[in-house]
């Protein structure tokens, strides 16, 4: 497997077991994340890219990784998410470049699917 069959792989496998569980915040959290990036005032893209630039300032690596994923979905082309994640590693310093190397390596990855 690669790099994004690997992550898609684990997280559904995790979210089943997450959901499997009687935890009724978490999946009320999960309920929560869904419905905000559904369509309302702005559109999925925009929502998107501010789960992507988000996530990277936050130096998370799965949720950069799950935002690349749908960008990819909704029709973001790799100059957009590269000016995007440009301006995450300028909010977020120069902390953010081992993230942003990730980054690169899984949107480079995406490509490949």
């Amino acid at each position: 497997m690669g790099l994004v069959e690997d992550f898609n792989s684990y997280r559904s496998k995790m979210n089943e077991k997450i959901m499997a569980s009687d935890g009724l915040i978490v999946k009320r959290i999960f309920n929560l994340d869904t419905n905000a990036y559904a369509e309302g005032h702005l559109d999925v893209k925009s929502k998107e890219l501010i789960g992507l630039t988000c996530s990277l300032v936050l130096r998370c690596d799965d949720c950069v990784k799950y935002h690349l994923g749908k960008c990819k979905e909704v029709g973001f082309t790799t100059n957009e998410v590269h000016e995007a994640m440009g301006v995450a590693t300028l909010i977020g310093g120069t902390i953010v470049i081992p993230h942003l190397r990730r980054a690169f390596e899984f949107w480079e990855a995406l490509q490949n699917v």
